[in-house]
């Protein structure tokens, strides 16, 4: 279990350790580099050593930061899972499949929530496959996966093939021609559920991904939402300036990959 567990939301440890994390993933440690000592660390974020020595214990456990030999702590720049360019939103999908594994907690055929078939422009009484997975990587979890997925294609499919592959290739598999899609990326935080799955506090920081997924027929093929840890997930864009004069904007570079 992660050693966030015991940080609670809102506590003085969790802010620091959260603060701390932010620091550390975004290279203000260099690797190896020594961190400030507790009493200077309690100092600058104004809590007890206690505190500084559970922030500690909970950014070790996920790997950020080391212990050397003499006791000194040095920040460890963690191999980041996934880093997906926001512009490229499907494949590579085949090589997290390599990458990660996936837990399969729920496997169901029922009527789709109201908002999933609106966005996917289904009627509102066709049946859905609904999926819930965690998805890890180097046996940490990573991401907590729900999808809905028409009947008439999910069939072609078995609840072993989704414990075992990525859906996208499972939907190629089933004839679906993907040509679309749409995702968005907000914060949340995470439910009593969703916390045991990830291994983290209820009330845990998450990003939310949601995406629409359609056919060359503009048809919904899959809607996923998606709970990422924020260490273990980043989102990258590259755009060009185009345009003449005052018309000039900047555009995103398309590309082939994206993420599940």
């Amino acid at each position: 279990m992660s050693g966030t567990i015991g940080l609670a939301p809102g506590g003085k440890a969790r802010r620091v350790y959260l603060l701390l994390r932010d620091s550390l993933t975004a290279g203000a440690h260099a690797d190896g580099a020594a961190l400030p000592g507790e009493t200077r660390l309690a100092a600058e974020y104004g809590v007890s050593r206690a505190t500084v020595r559970k922030v500690l214990a909970a950014l070790e456990d996920e790997g950020l930061i080391k212990r050397d030999q003499t006791g000194a702590v040095r920040g460890h720049v963690a191999e980041a899972p996934l880093d997906a360019d926001f512009t490229k939103l499907i494949p590579q999908l085949e090589q997290i499949g390599h990458e990660t594994t996936a837990r399969l907690l729920s496997f169901t055929y029922d009527i789709a929530p109201p908002h999933v078939a609106e966005q996917m422009a289904i009627d509102l009484s066709e049946r859905f496959q609904t999926a819930i997975r965690v998805r890890y990587y180097k046996d940490r979890p990573m991401s907590y996966l729900t999808t809905y997925v028409p009947e008439r294609i999910a069939r072609n499919y078995t609840e072993t093939d989704l414990a075992s592959s990525p859906l996208y290739a499972l939907l190629e598999r089933s004839g679906v021609e993907v040509e679309s899609a749409h995702q968005s990326v907000t914060a949340t935080l995470a439910r009593a559920d969703v916390a045991e799955a990830l291994s983290v506090a209820t009330g845990a920081p998450l990003l939310s991904l949601r995406r629409i997924v359609r056919d060359r027929e503009g048809r919904g093929v899959e809607y996923l939402q998606a709970l990422y840890l924020p260490e273990t997930f980043r989102l990258e864009m590259t755009l060009n300036r185009v345009g003449q004069g005052e018309s000039r904007e900047w555009r995103p570079v398309m590309g082939t990959a994206g993420t599940e």
